[in-house]
């Protein structure tokens, strides 16, 4: 017996080495400790807050109402991007507060909420096992973005709680694995004034809250200042919203802003017209969208005193955006409770949507948002905008970024939008290789073409690219539209077109004294005779659209039509011959 005994201990200590050799050790990230700011959602520096995840700045205490105060240092609408490639992730943090509400569970009040984008710029969510004690756990297993490009550093955004105040937070991943934290975008913001509905109550997650799908839809930065039971058009608090150059701001506050929480007709009206007076005053070219209750008959509820303070506080509402359009305000919008349309299915408890009513939030605010920025999408992939991240040699969203701050500094000229046969041609911003610096540099460099092209780019990545500020804040004298050969394995002909079709719409928006330039696709092997019935499309879909049609790829073929192989690398990308062939054919038709 003591010999068994012996035996069992023995392998039970030889098993629990091996196990604990095999266990990966864990490298930890502190967003906090990261040398340059990335944390999203934040329109103060952190050097100006109390704490690393408040939403206001610690000056703002003494001018704001108590209650929006204490509330601001939850850390809804936060939310941190960085890339790995690990298969497995632990989040790990401690909360101030109660972790969980009557009507809200614990994983939206105290929980964060993961997902990644694939190569193609679909979101994936990473489902996890949590326990919430003093420290709360995440554990994010056997994550794999995407088998098509697999082992690769992949974007994540991991969201924060809805209800409560973080007070560390930190990721772990195996060490074997990279990590990076990626910094806040510079694009501007929508910022987002409101109550509880758009603090997140009572979403299942961080990243159900409406707000958040927005910004995961229009991916775009977006400023929560959400406040529950207290967003009520205060000046404190537009002052504060005035503080941020945005690109739309929102005023959802009629909620907190009815009889039944003591607000006057008169009071209301008065409370609207300061509110979009003040915003209007100091960014009067920033656009402000005004948003009804959405409460009310429409969505069916039985409870007819409820019903009638709602519609009674978007009368007022309707009322007073008509009387500020008739006083010549420009630049306002306003998004109907019909319009959002709640149901019986919608909400918790008549008043606060479930994950029904916010994604029926965040779909009608999708839909004015984009009205209003003129940023529209359609049904077939081509017209859908979208991020990508399939190429190796590159990061797309810092050449992204880097276009933008570049425009800043030196405003383009000519633009050339494309894919890789563009992007590693040569020029500026710098690309990782380049196939024919010498052609670029001898033809197009003294003419002014800036290099906006992004290896593997389809027509719907540069519209989101266009949609995205890369052709905003200057006036160039020429656009040139080169892309689509990366749409020809996976869309028709009419697909195709039909996404140039939205593409030049988008340029002619942001460059309305552009002249714009749309080229045919270029060559390549085994679709020569598919290319040349394109381009026919392509030409007589320029003529529709008033631009100019060019096609000179026509120079990369032999006498039988089919590329003329001296000319090229791969059947698809010139070599510098090939450049220096395109670069003649181009340059008659640059902008002088």
């Amino acid at each position: 017996m003591l010999i068994r005994i012996q035996f069992l201990v023995g392998g039970f200590l030889l098993a629990l080495t091996a196990f604990t050799q095999q266990a990966p050790s864990y490298n930890w990230h502190n967003p906090v400790d990261n040398p340059f700011p990335v944390i999203e959602g934040q329109a103060w520096p952190a050097a100006a807050l109390q704490a690393p995840y408040d939403r206001f700045p610690a000056r703002a205490e003494k001018e704001l109402n108590p209650n929006v105060w204490n509330i601001s240092h939850s850390s809804a609408g936060l939310y941190l991007k960085f890339k790995t490639n690990a298969s497995d992730i632990i989040v790990r943090y401690v909360v101030k507060g109660s972790r969980e509400m009557t009507h809200m569970p614990a994983t939206g009040v105290s929980g964060v909420d993961l997902y990644a984008i694939d190569p193609n710029g679909q979101l994936k969510w990473a489902p996890a096992r949590h326990s919430f004690g003093d420290t709360v756990e995440y554990r994010f297993s056997n994550l794999v973005v995407s088998r098509e490009f697999p082992g690769k550093d992949y974007e994540y955004r991991l969201y924060f709680p809805l209800y409560n105040s973080v007070a560390w937070l930190s990721i772990g991943v195996p060490g074997n694995s990279s990590f990076h934290f990626m910094p806040v975008s510079p694009e501007k913001p929508i910022v987002v004034y409101g109550t509880s509905i758009a603090q997140g109550a009572c979403a299942s997650r961080p990243g159900m809250a409406w707000t958040a799908l927005l910004q995961q839809q229009l991916d775009r930065p977006l400023i929560n200042l959400g406040f529950s039971g207290s967003g009520k058009l205060e000046p404190a608090v537009i002052a504060l919203m005035n503080e941020i150059d945005a690109r739309v701001y929102v005023l959802d506050c009629v909620p907190n802003l009815t009889q039944r929480a003591g607000i006057t007709e008169k009071e209301l009206e008065n409370r609207i017209w300061a509110a979009v007076k003040a915003l209007k005053e100091k960014r009067p070219q920033v656009p402000v969208l005004l948003v009804d209750h959405s409460g009310g008959a429409e969505n069916n509820i039985m409870d007819t005193a409820a019903q009638h303070d709602y519609e009674n506080a978007n009368k007022v509402l309707q009322r007073s955006f008509d009387k500020m359009k008739a006083a010549g305000i420009t630049g306002i919008y306003l998004l109907t409770n019909k319009e959002i349309g709640l149901g019986v299915y919608s909400t918790v408890d008549g008043l606060h949507p479930n994950d029904v009513g916010m994604m029926e939030y965040a779909k009608a605010y999708e839909k004015s948002i984009r009205t209003i920025l003129q940023e529209p999408t359609g049904l077939l992939t081509t017209t859908i905008p979208v991020t990508q991240y399939r190429d190796g040699y590159y990061d797309w969203r810092s050449r992204h970024n880097e276009i933008i701050t570049g425009n800043k500094s030196t405003a383009p000229r000519i633009v050339f939008l494309g894919n890789s046969i563009i992007h590693y041609w040569g020029g500026r911003p710098a690309a990782p290789l380049s196939r024919g610096a010498d052609s670029w540099n001898e033809f197009l460099e003294p003419a002014g073409v800036k290099n906006f092209a992004f290896g593997w780019d389809r027509i719907e990545n540069v519209l989101w690219r266009v949609y995205h500020d890369e052709l905003d804040g200057f006036d160039a004298a020429q656009v040139w539209v080169m892309i689509g050969t990366n749409n020809l394995t996976i869309n028709t002909d009419g697909e195709i077109t039909a996404g140039l079709n939205r593409l030049i719409d988008a340029i002619k928006v942001r460059q309305p004294a552009a002249s714009i330039v749309l080229s045919g696709i270029l060559p390549r092997r085994e679709l020569e005779k598919r290319i040349v019935a394109l381009n026919t499309r392509i030409a007589t879909l320029a003529g529709q659209l008033k631009v100019q049609y060019v096609n000179p790829g026509i120079v990369l073929l032999n006498g039988h039509k089919k590329i003329d192989e001296s000319l090229f690398e791969d059947g698809l990308h010139p070599n510098a011959a090939g450049y220096k062939k395109l670069a003649v054919a181009i340059k008659p038709y640059l902008k002088k």
